[in-house]
């Protein structure tokens, strides 16, 4: 008896010198810096949250993963029957199917990251009011999953492009790089803020779901932009348009892999619109996601 005293005292003394770490969201100044050390702290539990959506998304389905591929292929076929043939669009572009599966998967990637980003910190509830991690491991896992269904859409496109003889092998190529990297970081800034904002006010996921399906007719996928340009008389207009994020992220995926439209008008400047837009955007990720630490105190009781 007096042997098991004495481990209880020791062990109480070990925990007595052991120093106490502060556990929860960081606060005040440094906190941003603060939440980016703790994500990259917990970036294993970020690729356990990501393997596990991917894992839950086709649980029990008889073709897995097959859907990712399956699900754009036959979206692109919908499009390039009732759109370009029905409807006459592929007429005047060359490459039809190229042209919009390359539209679709941009602007695929973006609606897949914000979507699954707002609902992401309600759908782990149970984590979040049980076990502290850093909440942003939610949004960034949507991420995750859309990056990784982006590249089988990426296989696919590649491989249409070698279908219609015509890889994309020339320099315009390089553009696709920008173009991911708009989508990525405008998608992870707005995924960031409505993921918070979506915890007080769940009509916010609805409203998302509509706007993306609005950015995606407002973007040049089943239509060109040399169309839009005449029809939007107002070159105010015709600017605010083309140097929409999601347009110029559409309009480099479609100068990086649709061959076809090589010789095709396109926006002035283009890489340098590309540029300034992506340091805006690195500006807007910032802001989102302050925003998002001052929302994430109130998280547990809210949900």
């Amino acid at each position: 008896m007096s042997r098991a005293n004495e481990q209880a005292a020791l062990r109480m003394e070990r925990l007595a010198a052991t120093p106490l770490k502060p556990v929860g969201a960081v606060s005040g100044r440094g906190a941003w810096w603060g939440a980016v050390r703790a994500i990259f702290s917990h970036r294993e539990m970020l690729n356990l949250l990501v393997r596990r959506d991917l894992k839950a998304r086709y649980k029990d389905s008889a073709l897995g993963f097959f859907w990712s591929l399956i699900r754009p292929l036959i979206l692109l076929a919908v499009y390039f029957i009732v759109m370009g043939q029905f409807l006459g669009a592929a007429r005047n572009i060359p490459d039809f199917a190229v042209y919009v599966f390359a539209g679709l998967s941009a602007v695929g990637l973006f609606t897949e990251i914000v979507v699954g980003g707002t609902g992401s910190v309600l759908t782990n509830a149970g984590l979040v009011k049980k076990v502290y991690l850093p909440r942003e491991v939610f949004p960034l896992s949507s991420v995750g999953s859309a990056l990784f269904n982006f590249g089988i859409q990426l296989v696919v496109l590649i491989a249409a492009t070698f279908i219609v003889v015509k890889p994309p092998l020339h320099a315009q190529l390089a553009y696709a790089v920008p173009a991911v990297a708009l989508i990525v970081v405008y998608g992870t800034a707005l995924a960031l803020l409505f993921s918070a904002v979506n915890v007080y006010l769940r009509d916010v996921q609805y409203l998302v779901e509509v706007v993306t399906m609005l950015l995606f007719w407002a973007s040049p996928i089943v239509y060109s932009w040399q169309m839009a340009k005449t029809l939007i008389p107002s070159p105010v207009v015709l600017e605010i348009y083309t140097n929409n994020p999601l347009t110029l992220a559409v309009l480099g995926f479609q100068r990086a892999f649709w061959v076809a439209g090589d010789t095709a008008e396109w926006p002035g400047e283009l890489l340098l619109r590309m540029a300034i837009a992506l340091l805006v955007g690195m500006v807007l990720l910032l802001v989102c996601h302050r925003t998002f630490i001052r929302l994430q105190g109130n998280f547990a009781q809210e949900l």
